[in-house]
């Protein structure tokens, strides 16, 4: 992850949980009052952002320890520890539930790519995310899926094209977007385009594109597409697959398969916050 970039969502995260002050805890605990936390998991799964509790907790205050004792991608058991911290106890308590929720949400995203994948179990066939992202959140919730031992597509409209149903009816044709998108975009950008039958297949080929995207299409369909598909053309199906089915498509012979429930329809993984009071400083 980019650490200014971190830096920044969390203290964005802070000031608008925050805001001009933690009442409850400003308004009990004197700042010399000490206190130790620990991170627990409550139920196994990967973890994902251990790191996001040093940056957050030292943000808020300089004086905080922070031990991390799991790494991101890490398989917790049910009762582990994952981090302690040491401060003051106002302050912990203060940043508590920022640092919790995006550990938590992380660490279930992770959990949920590591079923993908081992429910998917190909040597070949690589499961990957969407844009179907939380908003301000894409650069965690991507990092996390790598955790769980997936990989990322595109991050944004930035960085890579996909010609979708709605560009090819508007250009007229596959060959008419391909062509119009290089005209315009640079030669590092990779172009994909999405679609739906063996005949948009062919002439995505035939337009030179670097990705052809298959949707919605059966484990069938996908075998069928692939073999139609030159090695230098990579491939992805995409659509209506869950984890129940991802077996189906596991001799298909696709590059990759992409899931966006992997960040959009994630439950967070149950980690618990207990501190104790270490007394005065």
């Amino acid at each position: 992850m980019n650490q200014i970039k971190l830096q920044q969502l969390l203290q964005a995260f802070f000031i608008e949980d925050i805001g001009e002050g933690d009442l409850t805890s400003q308004s009990i605990f004197p700042k010399s009052r000490i206190g130790e936390g620990k991170m627990i998991a409550k139920e196994a799964g990967i973890v994902a952002g251990v790191e996001l509790i040093k940056t957050g907790y030292l943000l808020l205050d300089q004086t905080i320890e922070v031990q991390l004792l799991k790494e991101d991608g890490d398989y917790l058991e049910k009762g582990e520890i994952i981090a302690t911290v040491k401060g003051p106890m106002g302050q912990l308590l203060t940043g508590e539930r920022v640092i919790l929720n995006l550990l938590q949400r992380m660490s279930g995203i992770a959990t949920l790519t590591d079923k993908a994948v081992k429910a998917l179990n190909s040597d070949h066939t690589k499961v990957c995310d969407t844009r179907k992202t939380t908003p301000g959140l894409r650069m965690l919730e991507k990092y996390a899926v790598t955790c769980g031992g997936g990989y990322n597509h595109r991050f944004g409209l930035y960085d890579a094209v996909m010609i979708k149903d709605n560009h090819i009816a508007f250009a007229g044709s596959i060959t008419n977007a391909v062509n119009a998108v290089r005209a315009k975009v640079g030669h590092m950008v990779k172009i994909e385009v999405e679609t739906e039958s063996k005949e948009q297949v062919l002439e995505a080929i035939a337009a030179n594109a670097d990705v052809i995207m298959f949707d919605n299409r059966t484990p069938e369909e996908v075998s069928e597409f692939v073999k139609l598909v030159p090695p230098t053309i990579r491939t992805e199906a995409s659509g209506g697959i869950t984890l129940d089915d991802l077996a189906s498509y596991q001799h298909t012979g696709v590059d990759f398969i992409s899931l966006g429930a992997l960040t959009h329809s994630v439950k967070a993984l149950d980690i618990s916050f207990n501190v104790s009071d270490k007394g005065e400083l």
